[in-house]
């Protein structure tokens, strides 16, 4: 579960950060080299992630558990930037589960008047 959790906040979090920054950067202050880099390295993630969920319902198995948890806001933001699409159609699904779980819908729902402020490209 560690390893899960820290693949989640270095391999995909941390990179997502780094083009959602930029987004609200001021002109002239950009980083191009940058997000390519991180878009890059998301593209490297996102198969790592397809080979997880494409062998159980869950990361851990067939039990949902706190792995998922930290996939889950992750994986939400990381399609935001850099939409899984046809290619990485595990990880798609993977996320539609995520989001039918009860919680984390509720969660969504309950912020879905902040995603207005999310800056988009």
């Amino acid at each position: 579960m560690r390893l899960r959790d820290r693949f989640f906040d270095l391999h995909v979090h941390q990179h997502v950060q780094k083009i959602v920054g930029d987004r609200i950067r001021r002109a002239g202050q950009k980083d191009p080299f940058g997000v390519g880099q991180a878009h890059s390295a998301l593209g490297k993630a996102y198969p790592m992630v397809a080979a997880q969920v494409g062998r159980a319902t869950w990361l851990s198995g067939d039990a949902f558990g706190l792995a998922d948890c930290a996939a889950a806001p992750a994986l939400y933001y990381a399609n935001k930037v850099q939409p899984f699409g046809d290619a990485h159609a595990a990880v798609k699904a993977y996320l539609e589960r995520l989001t039918a779980r009860p919680s984390f819908a509720r969660v969504l729902q309950e912020a879905e008047p902040f995603f207005r402020l999310f800056p988009q490209e």
